[in-house]
């Protein structure tokens, strides 16, 4: 049950992330699309997940 909110909160934490993200990225037409797997990846790995969706973004733009 521990488990389940530490990664809830954490999933959670990562879609206010993702979200304040394309916020700030819409200008610049690098929005990284909001679904389970990004939100998920954001969520357990953190700002590296981030970091290396970016870079995808970037390589294959």
């Amino acid at each position: 049950m521990k488990y389940i909110i530490k990664y809830s909160k954490r999933i959670i934490l990562g879609v206010f992330i993702l979200y304040g993200y394309n916020m700030i990225a819409s200008n610049f037409n690098m929005m990284i699309p909001m679904n389970v797997f990004t939100i998920g990846m954001i969520g357990i790995l953190g700002s590296p997940a981030l970091l290396a969706l970016i870079l995808l973004k970037l390589i294959i733009m």
